[in-house]
């Protein structure tokens, strides 16, 4: 609930700070004294856009500060979403500074203005006589048959199935989207896929066949150079085996006269040996080239192939068509297993619809339960305020289509006068029966869930006498579930508050300020009988007004 209200540099405010408690609240001041500027100081600090035109002083920042009692609201999940610091006593701080640059703090940490607009959904709800358009609306409806029916956990338990439902069919559509256009490319996919199959290719397989056919294309080189390099190593009198050799020879005569010859010696030995080694392959490779053009042709085709998959795949490698085959090999199993996969999804979705449709089908009875009783308060309450003739028809439709509160379609029609035709609220009830229509509602609603702090904003415009009595005693029977703050013209309201403040204007040095204050009891008297009878108080208002503050 609101506990204090600070305003500085806002409108026609200089600075007030006024505390606020449970129960009712009465908010009287005459016309355009300034009980619109409180109600717009308190929608800026809820996340309302501000500008320039807001500051009174536009040299100075206004500021807005606005601190609620939240231990009975059960936000705590809500502060961790929104990394925030939680505090029983939350302070609402907004800042415009000249600049024009706006600023809002919850518990002194910078918040954006999504996160107060989600944050005054839970704490206040300004009632004046346009939102009453609000009970046209479809899951405003809904909302209060469900408070009534009690449905809060089945509704919650049908909204995680419900999310789940529309992400798996999200899910299911992905996958059909997919296959048809896997299935578009399937045949030619395939085709490709078998080619790369039977190409069975090998990594490295091209650098080894480019170097063998470098090799054949060359042989006649080959054959004249190693029959070279042969004759070099084994001439009989100037082979390279041969003078190493008699080097072997006279090097050993020299080696047991010190280590130095012995270590030439030895390293000789060494070199011979591999030369011994090099000549045998020589040899080899002396009788083993030969062209052989079939191997040739056989090389050519294969590489040619590969130059062509290469082309055709715009790759330049074996190791990049082999990943080609991969994919292909995975769009082809895709397409032949998708049937599998989408099946599957589809039992999914069946098994959660399943459980949907016994949660949905739980909440359907207890609205149906729920709608008489919902339509003899509301009747009674009507009757109370003035409406004796209103009538309403609240059927309840089930469906097979799923919507984010159930599987039902809502008739919510209204009739203000006997004999009447049934319609739509919007359509057949007019501006005040639709006030009232929305304070019985509201009634109701508090009596059965946890509504946060509710400000009325002169809902009992038009009406008088026993009425406004009656709209009083229904905002006192709320206050004792909630905190109730009315802005009224009405003496009968104002005299059920259990505190009541005033808005004032005042002229201080040629420029006019708004205030508010909490009047004393012998203050509200005189309020009260000034707005019984204006200005000139009368005796007899004076005690009328004695009267309805005793009769609270």
């Amino acid at each position: 609930m609101l506990t204090q209200l600070s305003i500085n540099n806002y409108a026609l405010i200089d600075s007030l700070s006024i505390d606020f408690s449970s129960g009712l609240s009465i908010i009287t001041g005459e016309t355009g004294a300034g009980k619109s500027i409180l109600l717009g100081a308190l929608g800026l600090v809820l996340g309302n856009r501000a500008d320039l035109s807001s500051l009174k002083d536009t040299s100075q920042k206004c500021i807005v500060e606005a601190k609620m009692a939240i231990a009975n609201y059960h936000l705590e999940a809500f502060f961790k979403k929104a990394d925030l610091d939680y505090e029983a006593e939350t302070i609402i701080r907004r800042e415009i500074l000249p600049s024009g640059k706006s600023r809002a703090f919850v518990n002194d940490t910078p918040v954006n203005l999504s996160v107060l607009n989600e944050l005054r959904n839970q704490l206040i709800d300004v009632h004046s006589q346009h939102q009453t358009m609000e009970l046209s609306d479809n899951a405003f409806q809904f909302s209060v048959i469900d408070a009534l029916a009690k449905n809060k956990k089945q509704i919650d338990a049908y909204q995680r199935g419900y999310l789940q439902l529309q992400q798996l069919e999200k899910e299911l559509k992905e996958l059909e989207r997919v296959q048809k256009e896997a299935n578009q490319q399937y045949d030619y996919n395939l085709h490709l896929f078998k080619e790369l199959e039977k190409a069975n290719l090998k990594v490295d397989e091209q650098e080894d066949l480019e170097e063998r056919l470098e090799k054949l294309n060359n042989i006649e080189d080959i054959k004249i150079n190693v029959s070279e390099a042969l004759e070099i190593s084994i001439n009989e009198e100037i082979g390279i085996q041969n003078l190493l050799n008699t080097l072997e020879n006279r090097l050993s005569k020299i080696a047991a006269f010190s280590k130095e010859y012995q270590q030439i010696a030895e390293r000789i030995t060494s070199v011979k040996i591999e030369i011994d080694d090099i000549v045998t392959e020589l040899e080899n490779f002396n009788e083993n080239v030969d062209f052989n053009p079939n191997e040739a042709e056989e090389i050519n085709d294969r590489l040619q192939l590969i130059y062509n998959l290469q082309k055709k795949h715009t790759v330049n490698s074996v190791q990049e068509l082999l990943v080609v085959f991969e994919e292909l090999s995975e769009k082809v199993q895709q397409v032949e297993s998708a049937e599998e996969v989408i099946n599957k999804k589809k039992q999914e979705i069946h098994s959660v619809s399943e459980k949907l449709d016994k949660v949905a089908d739980l909440i359907t009875k207890s609205r149906k339960t729920a709608i008489p009783k919902l339509t003899k308060e509301l009747e009674s309450l009507l009757a109370d305020l003035g409406m004796q003739n209103a009538r309403f028809s609240i059927k309840i439709k089930p469906t097979i289509v799923y919507f984010s509160n159930g599987k039902d379609n809502l008739e919510f029609l209204f009739s203000a006068n006997k004999g009447g035709n049934f319609g739509e609220l919007k359509k057949v009830a007019s501006g005040g029966e639709l006030s009232r229509i929305m304070l019985s509602v509201k009634k109701i609603l508090s009596e059965n869930i946890h509504l946060p702090t509710i400000i009325f904003d002169e809902i009992d415009t038009g009406v008088s006498g026993e009425v406004s009595n009656k709209i009083a005693a229904i905002m006192q029977q709320m206050s004792n579930h909630m905190q109730v703050i009315a802005i009224t013209h009405l003496p009968q309201i104002a005299a059920k508050g259990n505190n009541h403040y005033k808005v004032y204007k005042e002229e201080v040095n040629g420029i006019t300020t708004t205030n508010l204050k909490q009047l004393s009891k012998e203050e509200r008297i005189v309020e009260i009988a000034e707005m019984l009878s204006g200005k000139d108080i009368s005796e007899s208002a004076l005690t009328h007004a004695k009267e309805l503050l005793t009769s609270l």
